[in-house]
């Protein structure tokens, strides 16, 4: 199987764990010899139930029985998505109300980028120095890691970065401006937080430019730092709200939201202004609308800060630097990068999965499922203190 993986299915790196999946089930992933893994990962912040969680896969089976894909995107009323739509807008200000549903992250950006110039008629477009918003061109040409783009030009045109939380760099933000993309937290560059009202002082100086303001929530939303999004912890309301991962319980999904006025210029002038087959698939936007519903009515998002202080004082060890990130969302520093490459490596052996981040190869991604328990965060921090000091001891 091993070597028709590689043979086979293109791959996205030259070394990929290449673990063969069995099955996975709450916070553990199993290989096909049956040896759990502790899942710190999340399947990159997508899993926000966990694996196979009973409401996710409940509403999944209960929807395969009535319909799968009957129509594209946008003309048949299909309930799973209208119910989806509707909750999301419930859960949201009264500027955000209606959504567009897609089939990942970086096509809910390209939405919302291509809204911004529709709503504006301006090209010129501002996102931030070590962003990642996903892969496809549009995502990518907002990309602030060069040498991630650097093989694929040409890209959009008109294109400028900030650094994010350099109030100076806002002069950028112009009369010709569209659109202003921030993750709302960076989540490639290292899990950095906005400081000293960042996000506010953006909002403000897209409100004197006339740009709009796209927050990408797709890692941070859904309940993951302890807030159902993540703007709702620094009093900033974006113009189009971009969503994905957690959104869909372990299904692919994406989204951007947005007012109706905003929203309704994708029907005209021209018609079919964003079209998708896919997008609002019945089957997906039922497992995310279970997804929803759980995270928004359980205890979750509250649990989400405790946990994160169970880490944090469990965390401590002279090779982790610093834990950067709010509730689940986690990132740990270590030294170098070689030393989180031997730790995550290291923690794999030992039924551990970690990951990386994209542009800060010094940090260990820590971002577990919402329904992670006390005890499994406990047990996940002592394999990592156990590999520590094996670490430690071996550069010592």
């Amino acid at each position: 199987m091993a070597i028709d993986f590689l043979k086979y299915q293109a791959q996205t790196s030259p070394h990929p764990l290449a673990m063969k999946v069995s099955h996975a089930k709450g916070s553990y992933i199993y290989d096909v010899n049956n040896k759990a893994y502790l899942d710190f990962v999340a399947g990159v912040s997508a899993c926000t139930l966990g694996h196979g969680h009973p409401k996710v896969v409940s509403a999944i089976k209960e929807q395969l029985d009535k319909y799968l894909h009957v129509m594209v995107y946008g003309e048949y009323i299909q309930e799973p998505a209208v119910e989806l739509a509707k909750l999301l807008a419930k859960h949201l200000p009264n500027s955000l109300e209606k959504t567009y549903l897609t089939n990942s992250g970086t096509e809910a950006i390209e939405g919302a980028l291509k809204l911004a110039k529709r709503a504006t008629g301006r090209s010129g477009i501002v996102s931030a120095k070590y962003a990642y918003h996903g892969s496809t061109m549009g995502s990518m040409s907002i990309m602030g890691f060069e040498e991630r783009k650097r093989a694929f030009r040409p890209l959009l045109p008109d294109v400028s970065f900030i650094e994010f939380n350099n109030e100076e760099d806002l002069t950028k933000i112009t009369k010709k401006t569209a659109c202003v993309v921030l993750e709302t937290i960076q989540g490639g560059a290292g899990f950095i937080e906005p400081k000293n009202q960042y996000l506010e002082k953006v909002r403000e100086r897209c409100n004197k430019a006339g740009a709009l303001l796209i927050l990408d929530e797709i890692q941070p939303g859904i309940g993951r730092t302890g807030k159902l999004f993540g703007f709702e912890h620094y009093n900033c309301v974006p113009d189009i709200l971009v969503t994905g991962k957690g959104l869909g319980g372990g299904m692919p999904i994406g989204a951007f939201t947005a007012s109706t006025e905003l929203m309704d210029l994708l029907q005209d002038n021209p018609k079919l202004g964003h079209i998708t087959t896919f997008g609002g698939h019945p089957v997906i936007a039922a497992a995310a609308l279970a997804t929803l519903k759980e995270v928004t009515k359980s205890n979750l998002i509250v649990q989400t800060l405790e946990k994160e202080q169970l880490f944090r004082k469990h965390l401590v060890h002279p090779l982790i630097l610093s834990v950067r990130g709010k509730g689940l969302m986690l990132a740990a520093i270590t030294p170098s990068a070689d030393i989180t490459n031997e730790l995550i490596l290291a923690c794999q052996d030992e039924g551990l999965i970690l990951f990386w981040l994209l542009f800060e190869p010094k940090a260990i991604r820590i971002t577990p499922p919402l329904t992670i328990s006390n005890e499994e965060i406990v047990k996940g921090c002592q394999i990592i203190l156990k590999v520590l000091d094996k670490i430690q001891l071996k550069h010592s």
